[in-house]
């Protein structure tokens, strides 16, 4: 599930964080009972974290056969370098009433590993699967796509509340590969520790760093080194999957299998979630025209129904590249007579009225469109703009909420909540963050291969993954998408990945594959089949 960086995603997020009571609990009941003071260094000593796991057996039926696995969830600490490099402070006594250095930023990170039969096999692929965001938590992709169970809701509507239904999921990655689901830093059961914490961790290239260093310590341990690796992101995973395949292979000399992308953004310039803030860059336009017309044809909202999706995609593709980008171009110097044609074909392909697009300058971005289509009193869902629901306020300009997220999240949440302590058996007296709040901390600039700093603009991570393409030719990526994803277009997805600076002999090293679904195409059971077929061929031939 993505939480990119939109006024109405971020509603979203904060409407997704349960109070569920004291966050700091946990490290309360470590603290010195107050009628014995502590001793002066240990008042000082740093409050480190630790690593923790809990490993289970578990079963189930895939399909005409049982499929057997372990599960380990803990947590695994990561630091930005290795803590042993540093020499420990000095004792208070040798430090001449000097206070103690600032405590290391470090970060304890939640995770869920399964290893497929009664013991790991170290030749098996392994893949590193995680959520977006920023700041999103992996319970989305763990309990909804690859899991080996996964929670039931609707396809296209509002799920009814609990008691939710848990079922072995017959789609589960792990016939063909172990699973590692990551929570981001500050989601899941993990937390931050140290000085500058947010800063060490909260941003673009910050979160790659952390999260190679999660990946090669848990090769470590597991002794994984010399497995197929892949890498699988979702939304903004699939930003920090384009950063952290370059500092794998370039910092810690580990070169991948492949990289799987879910609702790709590399480019954030190309998002429609907000273009009005950034006039003459027109790209988001064009490239949520697609999106916007398969959303119209969903909802019959279209003056002329076609009979079918792709067709009508690829003639509204052409336009929308065409005729549509050359009169957005030609900005104020459009004559009235041809800005009153591209209005009328816009309505063709939208459903929208003539008179809104031309009081609109022909460009409407996400909200206006998920708030305009069906009325005033529905709005289409974002992620999944299948899904609609009652308009919070018939006046407003854009949409305030997603449909769609409203109408799965306390199923996602609710269902790894009970199955992750119930089943696997870890978490007690732990609260599980689904969403950080990391909106007015992370730090989106973002150094690029070959720059000597952080470049001021928009982030654009297209430049590591064709390095990252470059420097290991036999890289294999495989993009997935969904027709009615409003959030990351896949028409932009597909513009983005042809935009990539590479030789032509390395773009058949991409494969594309397109759902008529959303955001999260697992939501949708034939999609979810798809998807798992496509990404489990993808493995099977790339090691």
């Amino acid at each position: 599930m993505t939480c990119r960086n939109s006024s109405a995603l971020l509603a979203f997020c904060a409407s997704l964080v349960a109070a569920s009571g004291p966050l700091y609990a946990k490290e309360a009941e470590h603290e010195a009972p107050k009628s014995e003071p502590a001793a002066a260094d240990e008042k000082e000593a740093p409050r480190h974290l630790s690593d923790e796991s809990q490993l289970t057996q578990g079963s189930i039926s895939a399909g005409n056969h049982k499929l057997a696995y372990q599960a380990e969830a803990g947590v695994l600490v990561v630091h930005l370098k290795d803590p042993l490099d540093d020499d420990p402070p000095l004792p208070a006594a040798e430090r001449s009433g000097s206070p103690p250095p600032p405590q290391p930023p470090e970060a304890s990170m939640s995770y869920v590993a399964y290893f497929k039969g009664d013991h790991e096999d170290a030749q098996r692929p392994i893949t590193f699967l995680y959520n977006g965001g920023p700041g999103s938590s992996t319970v989305w992709l763990h309990m909804g796509a690859f899991g080996p169970k996964r929670v039931l809701t609707a396809s296209d509507a509002h799920s009814p509340a609990a008691p939710y239904r848990v079922v072995d999921n017959e789609y589960t990655l792990l016939d063909a590969s172990d699973l590692v689901f990551i929570d981001a830093p500050g989601t899941g059961f993990g937390h931050l520790r140290g000085a500058d914490k947010e800063k060490a961790f909260y941003g673009v290239d910050q979160d790659a760093h952390e999260i190679a260093n999660f990946i090669v310590a848990f090769l470590s341990r597991h002794g994984r080194w010399n497995s197929p690796k892949y890498l699988f992101g979702e939304s903004y995973g699939t930003t920090r999957s384009a950063v952290l395949a370059y500092v794998l292979q370039s910092e810690k000399a580990l070169d991948l299998n492949g990289v799987i992308l879910l609702s790709q953004i590399l480019s954030f310039d190309n998002s429609a979630d907000a273009p009005q803030f950034n006039p003459g860059v027109d790209q988001p336009f064009v490239l949520a025209l697609p999106t916007y017309a398969a959303t119209a044809w969903y909802h019959h909202k279209l003056p002329d129904q076609a009979a079918s999706l792709e067709p009508f995609l690829a003639e509204v593709e052409q336009f929308a590249l065409g005729d549509y980008w050359r009169a957005l171009a030609a900005g104020n110097t459009l004559p009235a007579e041809r800005k009153a044609e591209i209005a009328a074909k816009l309505h063709v392909y939208t459903g929208l009225p003539v008179d809104y697009i031309q009081r609109a300058n022909l460009r409407i971005n996400a909200g206006e469109f998920e708030k305009t289509l069906l009325g005033s009193e529905m709005t289409t869902g974002r992620l999944d703009s299948r899904f609609a629901g009652p308009t919070l306020d018939p006046m407003s300009k854009e949409a305030e909420y997603d449909p769609q997220s409203a109408a799965i999240s306390s199923a996602y949440v609710s269902a790894f909540n009970d199955y992750v302590r119930k089943t696997l058996r870890f978490g007690d007296k732990k609260i599980y963050k689904e969403i950080a709040d990391i909106d007015k901390v992370w730090d989106y600039q973002h150094q690029p291969p070959g720059a000597p700093s952080k470049v001021p603009q928009a982030t654009n991570v297209e430049p590591d993954l064709a390095v990252a393409m470059k420097q290991n030719p036999n890289l294999k990526v495989q993009l997935n998408g969904g027709y009615f994803d409003i959030a990351t277009p896949f028409f932009a997805a597909l513009y983005e990945l042809q935009q990539l600076p590479i030789q032509p002999s390395l773009q058949g090293n991409i494969e594309t594959h397109f759902y008529t679904s959303g955001h999260m195409v697992y939501v949708h059971e034939p999609d979810l089949k798809a998807l798992h077929d496509n990404v489990a061929a993808f493995i099977g031939k790339t090691h």
